[in-house]
């Protein structure tokens, strides 16, 4: 007889959310991404539209109030010109 897989409780593993981000991580990533979508001269629509990412989720980005996934981060680092890691370190995290 096989042996029975191990089963998780995800339910009980906190996310991380608006809600939840009490030292600002988001808020600190959506200023490192505003002050870089500026320093390359675009709007937040055409950085939303070169990031394949709807505007209004882009400004919710900016403002912190969104988790960003690392694929959408992926795509805006490149549509800005700049490496992730530099969002990232800019950011401060």
């Amino acid at each position: 007889m096989a042996a029975n897989p191990v089963r998780h409780d995800f339910r009980a593993v906190a996310r991380t959310s608006v809600k939840t981000d009490a030292d600002g991580t988001l808020v600190k990533l959506g200023e490192a991404i505003r002050e870089q979508r500026k320093a390359a001269g675009l709007s937040q629509e055409a950085l939303a539209d070169a990031a394949e990412v709807d505007r209004s989720h882009m400004s919710q980005i900016e403002r912190g109030k969104r988790n960003v996934t690392i694929l959408n981060l992926v795509k805006i680092a490149a549509a800005i010109g700049s490496p992730l890691s530099k969002v990232i370190e800019r950011a401060g995290l």
